[in-house]
């Protein structure tokens, strides 16, 4: 089936895995095949359910049992058992990537004019009857209303950051601290204030006054002491005469 790329439109995702879309190539009633490229440069051909189809989950269904028939069988027992089938024809497209969740899609390599993406589509809408010929009118099935892209959900959000205990226990060491000077500072300014204690007086100093020397009274006069005579006794060595004056001789 030959595609043509024309330009995304509003609601058309961004990014569905590690691919980046870049273009819408088909818009069918049960999904729509965008162009994807990979970080390495690979370009695949993308197939999403329409928002209607990946609600319904007999429509999901079908389209990953069409995508699980078709991806590479695995090693072991299911795997021989599969290659022993032939699963996978040839004209089914290589799967190489695919999500199975509320919004599934399915990537295979793009090769213009080759099978695509959306191959996969084609088995969700279920026409006719299972048993005998068709009479009347086909019916619709009533999620072919939606067609808006099946947008993937976001991813959680990420935890919240913790810090860790010994962390913790710094913050609140220093909390506390803060508190405390907090509450001494609001009590010396605002506790009750004791009466004022009048300063003790001072000693006066010391003045050191110059004072008048002594005047002798004249009762404190020296007066010669008297001879004391022989008789009395006395130890002292007499004293000699003194020389006569001449001037009495004139």
């Amino acid at each position: 089936m030959s595609t043509v790329a024309t330009p995304l439109q509003y609601g058309d995702p961004p990014r569905l895995g590690a691919y980046v879309v870049r273009a819408r190539l088909q818009a069918l009633p049960t999904g729509f095949v965008y162009l994807g490229q990979d970080s390495d440069g690979r370009v695949v051909s993308i197939a999403l359910l329409t928002r209607g189809a990946a609600l319904d989950a007999a429509a999901r269904e079908r389209f990953l049992t069409s995508v699980r028939q078709a991806a590479p069988p695995r090693g072991g027992v299911r795997g021989w058992v599969a290659r022993a089938r032939g699963r996978g024809a040839a004209s089914v497209p290589r799967v190489v990537a695919m999500d199975a969740g509320s919004s599934p899609w399915v990537a295979v390599p793009y090769e213009k004019g080759g099978p695509g993406a959306g191959w996969f589509l084609e088995s969700v809408l279920v026409t006719g009857t299972l048993i005998g010929e068709t009479h009347g009118p086909d019916f619709v099935p009533y999620w072919l209303g939606d067609r808006a892209p099946a947008l993937p959900l976001p991813p959680p959000p990420a935890p919240p950051p913790t810090e860790t205990r010994r962390a913790v226990l710094v913050a609140l060491s220093a909390l506390a601290l803060l508190l405390t000077l907090t509450g001494a500072i609001a009590w010396l300014l605002l506790g009750p204030r004791d009466e004022a204690v009048p300063p003790s007086r001072p000693i006066p100093g010391t003045y050191f006054l110059p004072t008048p020397p002594p005047v002798p009274s004249p009762n404190d006069t020296l007066k010669p002491s008297p001879t004391p005579s022989p008789g009395e006794g006395g130890t002292g060595t007499e004293r000699p005469p003194s020389p006569p004056d001449p001037a009495e001789d004139i």
